[in-house]
């Protein structure tokens, strides 16, 4: 078996694992690598392999630096099966919708700065592109074995990282032996707001792990709410904005589920609260209609609430004017916009009319990467750019930890050992993380596997 890293590998962002075992070609994810425009552009543009020799594509999940650039496999000839759960597949065809308008902006971008006559360049997928992707989706069940190919089974596992995410278990014959291999995707945390604890998986023979903070240990995700509470009461208290910058898929949803618990508790301060995310909106359908894969307290919830996506004082925007008219409107209020790193959306303007004012506050609940506004106002510097003109930041700045959707030290620990206590671990492989906190999880990793764990540098191939 041949095992080449085609993203992922060394960084965080576009994953993408090609495994091949005689005849068979099977690609493990294909996101988006995701960086300065520019790099982006001529990296997403092409594949280390030939998209119309892969015989099917396993999707761990629907974010898009892992399922962002299918429709690109497409474009340049894949048309095999995606295998994935149904609600991977309802998402992933949401956020590949709303992929084109970025893909736009960023070609405008990428436009003005080509020399005047130089060639058009061609985008990395369209509008067809996507909805012919989406007819590739072959939903499975959870926990089900599928044997579409001579010599290949798998079934998926719950990762507990978003909803419908999952772990890849796939048992290939070669040689008349049966080689198994475990991806993890991105691993979930236990004891998250709405999600299901990770599932755990019994020995392989090859592991590919995620390690995005494999060097890491996170704050319990019960002080969030804790700490939203402190927020809104201060704000009812003097009359202020709170302006919470969160990713439409799991961010946003885990946050209302927070406060729908504290208005049905009757401790949420009497003030209107906004989500103003049409992206949000259709995600959260999403989450209602597969509430069932959700965890016990989400289960429990909707025996006495048949919406835990909504309270009275919720509303969700959906105009661009009602949008508009939050800015005019007097506090007390909070308003849910994306983007999560402020770097554009609704949010923004949101936080062009609130970041001078004192009485106000803005709340970040998720990683803020270098060079975006959100690390910059999670650094409180004093001056924001926004649309081309400064503003002073004055409002209060909180920043808040504990909903992280990726396993922490603790998490993988917990994991590897019901993994290594079965028929234990042959060769593990490390992605999906930055150097230090590869090498972190690889001393621990090493503690349950044959030989020591390896991490791939991009486009790195294992004989295995």
């Amino acid at each position: 078996m041949k095992i080449t890293f085609c993203g992922a590998a060394g960084e965080v962002t576009g994953s993408q694992h090609l495994l091949e075992c005689g005849r068979l070609k099977i690609l493990l994810d294909c996101g988006l690598f995701q960086g300065s425009r520019a790099e982006a552009y001529f990296r997403n543009q092409g594949f280390r392999f030939n998209p119309a020799d892969l015989d099917a594509v396993i999707l761990s999940h629907a974010h898009i630096d892992h399922c962002g650039n299918l429709p690109g496999l497409f474009r340049k000839g894949f048309r095999g099966p995606i295998y994935c759960t149904a609600p991977t597949a309802e998402i992933a065809e949401i956020m590949l919708a709303d992929s084109l308008r970025i893909q736009a902006e960023d070609m405008r971008y990428l436009t003005r700065k080509q020399p005047q006559h130089a060639p058009k360049l061609p985008a990395l997928f369209d509008e067809e592109h996507v909805r012919q992707t989406a007819r590739l989706m072959e939903p499975v069940r959870y926990g089900k074995w599928h044997t579409p190919f001579a010599g290949l089974r798998f079934r998926l596992r719950d990762a507990g990282h978003i909803l419908g995410s999952a772990i890849s278990e796939l048992e290939f014959a070669e040689r008349g032996e049966t080689r198994r291999v475990v991806f993890t995707g991105d691993l979930g945390r236990r004891g998250l707001p709405l999600l299901r604890d990770p599932e755990l998986v019994n020995g392989c023979d090859i592991l590919i792990t995620e390690s995005t903070y494999g060097n890491r240990v996170h704050a319990p995700p019960g002080d969030l709410k804790v700490e939203l509470l402190r927020i809104f009461r201060r704000a009812a208290d003097i009359a202020g904005k709170v302006i919470i910058p969160a990713f439409s898929l799991g961010r946003t949803q885990q946050v209302v589920f927070f406060l729908n618990e504290l208005a049905n508790a009757g401790e949420l301060p009497d003030m209107p609260v906004f989500v103003d995310s049409p992206l949000s909106n259709r995600l959260t359908t999403v989450y209602r209609r597969y509430a069932d894969l959700l965890n016990d307290t989400v289960r429990q919830t909707l025996q006495a609430d048949a919406d835990p996506f909504n309270f009275p004082a919720l509303t969700y925007v959906t105009t661009q004017q009602e949008s508009m008219a939050l800015n005019h409107r007097r506090g007390p209020l909070a308003v849910i916009a994306a983007s999560g790193m402020c770097e554009g959306g609704r949010v923004l303007h949101h936080l062009k009319h609130c970041a001078s004012n004192p009485n106000n506050a803005v709340v970040l609940i998720g990683f803020q990467a270098a060079n975006t506004l959100g690390r910059r106002i999670a650094e409180r510097q004093p001056r924001l750019r926004i649309y081309d003109r400064e503003y002073p930041l004055l409002a209060q700045v909180e920043v808040l930890h504990g909903l992280s959707g990726h396993a922490d030290v603790h998490d993988f620990k917990w994991w590897f050992e019901h993994l290594a206590a079965h028929t234990g671990v042959g060769q593990g492989f490390l992605v999906h993380g930055e150097p230090a906190a590869a090498q972190g999880l690889a001393g621990l990793l090493g503690d349950y596997c044959d030989t020591p764990p390896i991490i791939p540098k991009r486009g790195e191939s294992f004989q295995v």
